[in-house]
């Protein structure tokens, strides 16, 4: 008689974050009226973007940071290579409905109003009336424009368009969103309040790509950030493990006599001293981004991850 063992579930297996966007070997070579090559504006990027993080593409003028996401968003076709964006290949246009995208510059139509500018953006994406009114006050609540709802953007200034700009991005309540130098033209103000909503879509579980040039807007909000620089990827990684300095350690501490100052761990208990940290000190992101460009121009060929 035989006996039938039933074998145990398989342990389930956290794999983590999904990954949103996907470029494997992702290539963009602009060429001339005869078909030579002009610009190799991105050169095999490798990159994953993951669920829920903001990502930060930095880079000076030319590196190719709004080729990459115009690539990302089907505007461009790669040379070669390929890119996935939420599951699908990113030259599929219908994918763009769970997409936000911030370009440089906005354009918008001036002789609307924002609530103007938000309704027609809300009907592009079949959005109901009713749909479209709430949306539309939530937005422009949300990004700080309530007084000026009513006035054409041909009156607004440039940080002012900036916003209504954002809220256009989020109309359609989007799973990724892309922004391009979303801080350009604000004041330190309203910087502050930009930073504070693209964290803010982060806690709403919302995936969010940023290239920008202001280095403190990117270290204040971003997770990790690739450095690109004439096409290639130079530098990966978390913001908090790119900036460690290695060979240095500070010790935080409170509550201690100036004599128990220059003393060491062991000391600090003794003195009965609250240890705050213990870590290694930061630098930051502009150092960061000027070494990286340094390097790559003593080194052409160095690529993400090679020192």
């Amino acid at each position: 008689m035989s006996t039938q063992v039933e074998s145990a579930p398989a342990e389930s297996v956290d794999e983590g974050p999904k990954t949103v966007v996907e470029t494997q070997s992702l290539t963009k070579v602009y060429r001339d009226f005869w078909g030579r090559q002009k610009v190799r504006a991105l050169k095999a990027l490798d990159l994953e973007i993951r669920e829920g993080e903001i990502f930060g593409l930095l880079g000076p003028n030319g590196s190719g940071k709004s080729t990459t996401i115009k690539l990302l968003l089907g505007l461009l076709f790669p040379t070669s290579g390929r890119a996935i964006v939420l599951d699908e290949e990113a030259t599929k246009v219908d994918k763009n409905e769970r997409i936000g995208y911030l370009p440089e510059e906005s354009y918008l139509y001036r002789f609307l109003t924002a609530e103007e500018t938000l309704d027609f953006y809300g009907r592009l994406f079949d959005m109901s009336g009713q749909e479209r009114r709430d949306r539309t006050n939530e937005l422009i609540e949300r990004v700080g424009l309530g007084w000026a709802r009513r006035r054409q953007l041909r009156e607004y200034s440039k940080g002012m368009t900036r916003r209504i700009g954002l809220a256009q991005a989020l109309i359609n309540d989007p799973e990724l969103i892309f922004l391009d130098e979303p801080t350009s033209g604000l004041d330190p103000l309203g910087t502050r309040e930009m930073k504070d909503l693209i964290l803010d879509l982060k806690a709403k579980g919302k995936t969010v790509v940023m290239s920008s040039h202001q280095l403190d807007d990117v270290q204040d909000v971003c997770d990790r950030i690739g450095i690109l620089y004439q096409g290639e990827l130079k530098e990966l990684g978390r913001v908090d493990e790119l900036l460690r300095v290695e060979d240095e350690t500070q010790i935080r501490c409170s509550h201690l006599s100036e004599g128990a100052i220059d003393e060491i761990k062991q000391v600090i208990a003794k003195h009965e001293g609250e240890l705050k940290d213990v870590s290694n000190p930061q630098s930051t992101l502009e150092q960061l981004f000027l070494e990286i460009v340094r390097q790559s121009e003593e080194r052409p060929g160095m690529r993400a991850g090679s020192k």
